[in-house]
């Protein structure tokens, strides 16, 4: 079991950014960032989806195939002495280079530790105007994962996972305490007004996670404008109530932080006994395309 903090209460850190052109200058202030989380009191630290570049999927191009490394590499050696001297766990998204010719949308989990003690692979991959990650990435293929870290218990999927409630029960159903969404996701030029129910169809999701799971939900974005996709921003963490406990704004950079209670997922449960009562005899054709 994870080491408890007192009162079983974990602060959450979220790292809202925007990125330059430079990996480089992404991954300092990222650093920079998990610095300033920890002093505020943060335990675990989460960046956003593939935070090192720009989010090259608005157009496919193999030369972006050279943003991609190894896992593990200079990254995550960087972001693993991070935490190592920050005493915080930390969630970070990498384009992962697997071999030549094979590539990942991956999330590392370091623990408190500096060590490296899990790794998750995109598992649904979109093919959208401007969101074409197929060209890139291969779908997962380590399935769904919960770690212990020193604070919590963690499980973390990436952006398109986020619409898939197969996904955040599995990942509850291992033990996740806390289901982490690193995310790049905002609208093109003219969608403002059909993205406005887009943005609030994609928090509700999420926080439909927390309640039917009886978990703690955590979705970082990025900001800023990015060729001509403007990320929305709006960071949250909601509560296994799905009660929204804190929330970034939708177009700065900022590092949100919120005091999660672990204890109250007994209680939550107790509740709202949908673990108990769900009807695990009945559910065989979940695993058919669909159903005729």
């Amino acid at each position: 079991m994870p080491k408890k903090i007192d009162n079983e209460e974990v602060t959450i850190g979220l790292i809202q950014m925007s990125m330059s052109e430079s990996p480089q200058e992404n991954l300092d202030k990222a650093l920079k960032r998990i610095d300033e989380a920890a002093k505020k009191g943060a335990n675990i630290i989460c960046l956003p989806e593939l935070f090192k570049s720009r989010y090259f999927c608005q157009e496919e191009n193999a030369e972006n195939f050279a943003l991609a490394e190894t896992i593990p590499g200079d990254t995550t050696e960087a972001i693993s002495k991070s935490a190592k001297k920050n005493d915080t766990a930390v969630i970070a998204g990498i384009f992962e280079k697997r071999t030549r010719g094979l590539y990942h949308n991956s999330s590392v989990v370091i623990d408190a530790t500096g060590k490296l003690i899990g790794m998750y692979r995109k598992m649904h991959i979109p093919d959208d105007p401007s969101f074409y990650e197929k060209f890139y990435f291969t779908p997962g293929d380590l399935g769904f994962k919960a770690y212990n870290t020193k604070y919590a218990k963690v499980g973390t999927l990436i952006c398109w996972d986020q619409w898939y409630p197969e996904a955040a029960r599995l990942t509850s159903l291992l033990g996740a305490q806390i289901l982490f969404y690193p995310t790049a996701i905002g609208w093109l030029p003219g969608e403002e007004e059909a993205a406005k129910e887009m943005k609030s169809a994609w928090e509700t999701i999420q926080r439909s996670h927390g309640i039917a799971n009886g978990v703690f939900v955590a979705a970082v974005n990025r900001v800023g404008k990015e060729g001509n996709m403007k990320f929305w921003g709006s960071s949250f963490i909601s509560g296994p109530f799905g009660e929204i406990i804190a929330k970034a704004s939708p177009d700065k950079e900022e590092i949100l932080l919120a005091k999660c209670d672990l204890s109250t997922i007994d209680s939550t449960r107790q509740g709202w006994p949908f673990l108990r009562d769900r009807r695990i005899d009945a559910y065989k054709g979940i695993t058919s395309r669909f159903l005729d």
